[in-house]
């Protein structure tokens, strides 16, 4: 596989910064994309310099040039759209949130894992240089024993009842939105909690609009997460141990550095330029585990993803 072709499936706001980081990369490039609508296709071939659009998602999956594909439609699609991929016999990168429910991401990895084909969800944040420096010093011990995960995510939205943050038919939901990637970063970080509270309260259409949560771990750390589509938080995250902390900068999921602070005060600066918005380093783990004959990313495993799906479930409708 020299050169891995993608077809890209959807061609909203998400496809396009994909397809624009993926030039990024020299051996991987976006071969064809395909919509419901013939004119967006080949509207979005034209302005991103694709060479094949198609009017139906069948079609994209069909064409025997596409090697894998990349689902950027909203979340309520994602489940039948990863398992169109996958059945036309296509390894998929689905975007995050990777479905609307645990049961429908479950579906989707046993499909995967029926078939023996690739799945990976899209949380491109796991694969920037400022996480995997981060996981790499927390493997040589150097925060010591983890005790509490802190990440926000707040972003303004107008209440427009037809934006994807407000629709409930597009799968409107800050959590599924934009608690993602703190919950995420906090499973990353300390794995699945055995106790957890949560508050949620919805936004003026009803979908939930802002929501925290404790996850609680054996030992007694802690993570404390919160979203909300109302206003700009400082979407900053620190990760604390019992010899240091990291405080990474914001938006901690897409940042460029961060500073760690050791128990005297001592302060060592990281700082890591990253190219683009940073979603072609998920599109490299995709190429480096198909060309090794992965069925799955370990840094995105199959269980997790699940996982994570189930605790957002939660976490929309806590109890």
């Amino acid at each position: 596989m020299s050169e891995l072709r993608w077809g890209v499936l959807g061609t909203g706001k998400i496809s396009h910064t994909f397809t624009s980081d993926l030039t990024f990369v020299e051996d991987q490039r976006v071969h064809a994309v395909g919509s419901r609508n013939a004119d967006s296709a080949r509207a979005f071939a034209e302005e991103m310099g694709v060479a094949r659009s198609y009017g139906s998602y069948e079609e994209l999956v069909d064409d025997p040039e596409v090697d894998v594909v990349y689902v950027g439609t909203p979340h309520p699609f994602h489940r039948d759209n990863a398992l169109l991929a996958l059945r036309a016999g296509k390894p998929v990168l689905v975007e995050k949130a990777f479905t609307m429910t645990g049961a429908e991401a479950r579906e989707v990895v046993d499909e995967a894992r029926v078939r023996n084909l690739f799945v990976m969800e899209a949380m491109w944040s796991r694969f920037l240089p400022h996480i995997v420096r981060l996981r790499q010093l927390i493997a040589e011990g150097r925060l010591g024993e983890i005790r509490t995960v802190e990440a926000d995510h707040g972003k303004w939205f107008a209440e427009d009842p037809s934006s994807r943050l407000y629709a409930p038919e597009l799968g409107g939901s800050a959590i599924l939105d934009l608690g993602v990637y703190p919950l995420s970063f906090a499973v990353m970080i300390l794995g699945l909690p055995h106790r957890r509270v949560a508050l949620t309260d919805p936004a003026f259409t009803g979908v939930d609009g802002q929501a925290s949560a404790v996850l609680g771990y054996p030992g007694g750390a802690h993570a404390l997460i919160t979203c909300t589509s109302s206003a700009r938080s400082a979407t900053r995250a620190c990760v604390s141990g019992t010899e240091a902390r990291v405080e990474i900068d914001g938006d901690f999921y897409a940042s460029r550095g961060f500073t760690l602070i050791d128990r005297t005060g001592e302060e060592t600066r990281f700082d890591f330029p990253v190219t683009g918005r940073g979603l072609h380093y998920q599109a490299q783990e995709v190429a480096r585990c198909l060309r090794a004959g992965l069925l799955e990313s370990p840094v995105m495993p199959h269980d997790e993803t699940v996982a994570i799906m189930e605790l957002m479930e939660w976490w929309m409708s806590p109890s």
